[in-house]
């Protein structure tokens, strides 16, 4: 063997032997604080806990929910256009204003559709008179002809003039009819019973055809249009009843699922569900509203949320243990809820059983293995 390669061989034992001290000494070092930690929480003062700091695991009431949100809009609203192309002669509403189905808004200026009914029933007296000499001589010609004084060549161009002039009667009360409907349609009026949401003209101006005139909203049948994802949607049902909170709204409305979309959107894979509010006079279209859709509801053990930590992937929460504060872990379920006192609520399904008592706060001051003392009230802390 080379001196080169001696040399080598034994800088990699030193490499190896050096690699084992220094995790020797971490370890000792480890230890010695670990040791550290237990003796200075050994000689710590005991606390005191009070009521409101620790809790006793118990049976609570949680449910299974998943988050909505969304922005409230009317089942039924409806854009009042125009039918016809004419100046609005008068608008009776404003924002605010309840309407009624049927009800008549506004007019827009009948002058030109009532002249050009005139001159279509005009025009449709003349092709009826002129229709009727046509069917006069077909009577007289086929008279005629019976008796041999006209030829069948005459009889055949009396049957095409009456065929000719009653076609030319019938479209000219067509139009008769197209010019009643297009005066009927200068008279707005609203579809549906509401109220007006928006007036996209005023008194004086000409609209077009298909031009937006008002925006009528049936506050009776808000719902709220929610998207979630194709994992949440298949938990859903129609009928599944929802807590929401209303932007201005100091207390909660309780709605359920109406529909269900078939479809997911394109561009983000997600499914509308739609929920049913009942009537409220504080609702109004366009507020945004949160709040969850509950799958299901049953008793069991739970603590606060703010009593769980997450340490090296286990979710774990501080029990106190004759006298001691002691680390548990603990697996969570997927129900939750509120404490009566409003604080939310986790499942746990193992690590801590009914009558232990825990801390509500993991992050505070007490740590485990310190001492402590529960006042006598918080022995039976809810």
């Amino acid at each position: 063997m080379s001196n080169k390669t001696k040399w080598i061989a034994l800088a990699a034992g030193l490499l190896v032997l050096g690699g084992g001290i220094g995790r020797a000494i971490v370890h000792k070092k480890a230890q010695q604080n670990e040791l550290a930690q237990s003796t200075a929480s050994a000689q710590a003062p005991e606390m005191s806990l009070r009521a409101q700091d620790v809790l006793t695991v118990q049976p609570t009431s949680l449910t299974h929910t998943i988050g909505v949100s969304g922005s409230l809009t009317a089942q039924r609203s409806a854009i009042v256009k125009a039918k016809v192309a004419a100046e609005l002669l008068s608008f009776t509403v404003r924002e605010g204003d309840q309407v009624k189905a049927d009800q008549v808004i506004g007019k827009l200026d009948p002058q030109e559709f009532d002249t050009r009914l005139q001159q279509a029933r005009q025009q449709a007296e003349s092709a009826k008179a002129q229709w009727q000499i046509a069917q006069q001589n077909l009577d007289n010609n086929q008279a005629l002809v019976k008796q041999g004084f006209i030829s069948r060549n005459a009889l055949d161009t009396s049957l095409s003039n009456a065929a000719s002039t009653k076609a030319t009667y019938e479209a000219a009360q067509s139009a008769v009819d197209l010019a009643q409907k297009a005066l009927k349609d200068s008279i707005v009026r609203s579809p549906i019973s509401g109220q007006i949401s928006q007036r996209f003209v005023q008194q004086g101006e000409r609209v077009g055809v298909d031009g937006r005139i008002v925006e009528v909203v049936d506050l009776s049948s808000l719902e709220l249009q929610a998207p979630l994802t194709p994992q949440d949607v298949t938990q859903v049902r129609v009928g599944s009843p929802a807590v929401l909170h209303v932007d201005g709204l100091t207390q909660a409305i309780k709605a359920r699922i109406a529909r269900i979309n078939p479809s997911a959107t394109a561009d983000t894979r997600s499914v509308m569900v739609y929920l049913a509010l009942p009537a409220h006079p504080a609702l109004r279209q366009g507020l945004f509203a949160q709040g969850e859709i509950t799958l299901a509801q049953r008793d069991a053990l739970a603590v606060p949320a703010s009593a769980i930590t997450r340490e090296s992937g286990r979710d774990q929460v501080l029990v106190v243990q004759q006298g001691r504060v002691r680390k548990a872990d603990v697996r969570l379920g997927e129900h939750h809820g509120n404490s009566p006192d409003g604080q939310p609520m986790q499942e746990v399904l193992d690590g801590v059983k009914a009558g232990d008592v825990v801390l509500r706060n993991a992050a505070g001051t007490v740590h485990e293995g310190q001492a402590v003392k529960l006042e006598q009230s918080s022995a039976a802390a809810r």
